[in-house]
């Protein structure tokens, strides 16, 4: 029988059934799963059991795997598995994975190692709908504008509360990385424009730097308007698989001082195009040695 796919919300989120993700990779199901992820931008699959080495997998059905991040080391001396713990780094801002690099991962596997007894939960925002919810000169503007994401301007750098979080923070930004990507990027399999923006991105190309917060900070509120937001609250053994192109994420800190641990694994990605073609461009930093760039035709 086919995948049995559930619309969670309205504008984004599907909950997944009926597929053994400890099976062989069936191309027809991958193309299923891919489709749902196209028109649902976060597909989730409960009671799911998988180790490192099954994650990995699953997310291989999608492409090439990344390393687990360009400067912050693997877990349990995996490759490509990063853990996303609440010891080390509290990733509560909105934000796209990676976008300091050129080519960002095309999609995010995140899996529920340790839950909290409450909160703990992770936010996906739709940038899709969001670019469509914006005024129309707000829209024809976007699309002309160009931005700035750096590792240097860091999501997940609380005031540092334990020597852990002080170690990590200076390890995220050890190798400085800067690229400048397009403000609306265009989805490649989907044809989409969605507003690529998020909690690295540091500056609007030609404006100053209060003028560049002012209109992100503008921008963003279109993205985290309540009905382009889905809000997944863990249990245990669950995987949650969203496209980094298109959508933001965030940890929401509320559940105090428990433990909370997602393993993460990520698939690489191409370089972004806007509206007007251009591609991105990178500045600082050499990624390579973190990711393969996706060689994909964009949608015309």
């Amino acid at each position: 029988m086919p995948p049995s796919i559930h619309r969670l919300t309205s504008r984004i989120g599907a909950i997944v059934e009926g597929v053994d993700l400890t099976a062989p990779a069936d191309p027809e199901t991958i193309a299923t799963l891919r489709k749902a992820l196209n028109e649902h931008k976060a597909i989730v699959f409960d009671q799911v059991d998988l180790d490192n080495a099954g994650q990995e997998r699953v997310a291989g059905w999608f492409g090439a795997l990344t390393t687990a991040h360009p400067n912050v080391p693997a877990t349990d001396g995996t490759t490509n598995v990063l853990a996303v713990d609440s010891e080390t780094s509290k990733a509560n801002e909105w934000h796209t994975d990676v976008t300091f690099v050129l080519n960002p991962p095309q999609l995010t596997t995140l899996r529920s190692i340790v839950t909290t007894p409450y909160g703990g939960q992770t936010l996906i925002a739709n940038a899709a709908a969001a670019y469509r919810g914006l005024p129309e000169p707000l829209r024809a503007l976007a699309d002309t504008l160009r931005v700035v994401h750096t590792n240097q301007y860091d999501y997940a750098r609380p005031a540092a509360a334990s020597a852990l979080r002080e170690e990590y923070d200076r390890v995220f930004v050890s190798t400085p990385y800067e690229t400048e990507h397009p403000l609306v990027r265009v989805h490649p399999l989907t044809g989409e424009p969605g507003l690529f923006i998020g909690g690295f991105a540091k500056r609007i190309v030609g404006l100053s730097g209060s003028d560049s917060a002012d209109l992100l900070r503008i921008l963003q509120s279109y993205v985290t308007r309540p009905e382009n937001i889905l809000s997944w609250t863990w249990s245990p053994n669950q995987l949650l698989i969203f496209d980094n192109r298109i959508t933001q994420h965030y940890a929401v800190d509320n559940y105090d001082d428990h433990p909370r641990r997602l393993n993460r694994v990520t698939v690489a990605g191409e370089i972004p195009v806007g509206v007007d073609g251009r591609p991105s461009e990178r500045l600082l930093g050499d990624a390579s040695h973190y990711s393969d760039v996706l060689e994909l035709e964009a949608v015309a």
